[in-house]
Order: structure tokens, then sequence, then C-alpha cells
């Protein structure tokens, strides 16, 4: 995995947990087009080799802003084709970040505004810090969101809830977003990277296999009727009981230690 990009930072935690650093701190975090660029290299990176990675932490740099949303500057003045192009980036962002076989797990340490709670939607789940704000504002700018805002956010919040967001462009504060369902937990702005990071790793410590089949049973079953997504689980479930995983996990049980799994 690169180590040099751009617009973000990475670190390996623990081995198994990466923190994702947006790194654009002078505007806020927002998202330009090497932002996209650098996402989408990553988690297309990870989608063929994972590297040892179990759960990655999404956040940004600073304390105010995890990010603003679309480089508005960059925006000024381009083209329609100029600005479809960098939006396909962005929507090969998103799609890989969707597709990440490990949990994506953001920590939102500022405003997340346009694109920038889009990402968050994204992620599997989300801690926010107390000072966080939310707000789709696209239609404010005569847009909408595109990358992910009107299937994501009603998927997490509801249909209803979702459809006043983003036809308003309201800002929502974190206990707002806590309470609606995109929020999982409020923290104080210290605590937050150390909270997010002691999920991570809980999860890094679990079967590797098993978590990433769980993910995927949930995700995808999310998409089907009842009867199909019971049916997709156990096809997910059937792929565990031959790993060596599975055994090693019993085995520990019985023995009373902790396991030590391999993701085999």
């Amino acid at each position: 995995m690169r180590s040099d990009f751009e617009t973000i930072v990475t670190e390996r935690r623990d081995n198994h947990v990466l923190v994702v650093t947006l790194n654009r701190p002078d505007v806020a975090n927002a998202l330009n087009t090497q932002m996209g660029l650098d996402l989408m290299e990553l988690f297309e990176g990870l989608t063929l080799d994972l590297e040892g990675l179990r759960a990655i932490v999404l956040t940004g740099q600073g304390s105010k802003a995890f990010c603003a949303g679309g480089d508005l500057k960059q925006r000024n003045g381009m083209t329609d084709e100029a600005w479809q192009a960098q939006h396909l980036v962005f929507e090969r962002m998103l799609r890989a970040m969707l597709a990440c076989p490990i949990p994506v797990i953001a920590a939102v340490n500022g405003a997340a505004y346009g694109g920038g709670c889009e990402i968050a939607a994204a992620a599997d789940f989300v801690y926010a810090s107390s000072n966080a704000r939310f707000a789709l504002t696209e239609v404010t700018l005569g847009i909408m969101p595109g990358t992910g805002g009107t299937q994501n956010l009603p998927r997490a919040i509801g249909e209803r809830r979702a459809k006043e967001l983003i036809l308003s462009g309201l800002p929502f504060t974190t206990e707002e977003a806590e309470r609606w369902g995109l929020v999982n937990r409020v923290l104080a702005p210290e605590e937050l990277l150390a909270a997010a990071l002691a999920i991570a790793g809980r999860i890094a410590g679990n079967g590797p296999l098993s978590v990433r089949q769980a993910k995927q049973a949930i995700q995808r079953g999310l998409q089907m009727s009842l009867a199909d997504g019971l049916a997709f689980e156990i096809e997910a479930y059937n792929r565990l009981i031959p790993t060596a995983d599975r055994r090693e996990g019993v085995l520990a049980f019985n023995e009373r230690r902790k396991p030590n799994f391999q993701g085999k």
C-alpha cells in the first residue's frame, strides 16, 4: 500500500487497523479531484489485497472539520465536461469505499457537509465528536447529492427525515444525527479517535473471515427480500464452517484462551 498520498495520510495501528486521515486542513479537508483519486486508489487497492488489515478508521485532520464537502474554489469556472469528469472520480471513490471488504468506521471530528456528509454516510457506522455538524447543502448550490447521499442517508435515517434534510439543505447537530440513526456514538472531541480505535481494535480481534462475511450479509441482504436475505446469510455462514478460524475459535473457547485468528 502506498504511503505517499497527496491528500490523505495512512497509518497502521496494531498491524490490523488502518487510520485514514483526510489531510487538507487549510481548506477544511474539502474534497478536490486529488482527494477523490487518493481515496479511490486506496479503497480499490484494498479490494484486491487487504495486506492483513481488518478494520479502517476514517477521520479528518484537525479539530474543526471532517470534510467540508466539494472544493468549490477548484470547481469555480469549471466547464460542464470538467465537472462531470471530476464527478466520475467521486463516483468511483464512493463505490470503492462501499465495496471495501472490511469495516470502515467514520470518526467525524467536525463539520461534515455536502460530500463530507456523504462520505460519513457511506461508512459502515459513525462515531462523532460533540462539536460535529452535518448537512447536505447541494440544493442550495443548484445541484443535488451525487456521491450516495440520496441513497445512503435515507437508509440510515428513513425516507421522510432524509427528504426534509436533503431538500432543504438544513444543517443538523451531532445529537440529532445520533437520535435519527446516522451516528452511533457521540463523544468529546478528545475522546473520539481513541473510541473509534477501540471499537476497530475489538473488530480486528474477531475472526476476520467472520467479520467480512457478516458485513457482506448485512449489506447485500438489506437489498433483498427477507427470504432471499436469509438464503444469502446461510450461504455466507456455510463458507465459514470449513475454515481454520472456525476451528480455532471453538478450541480457544474450550481452552479458555483468546483465539489466534489467521484469516484462513
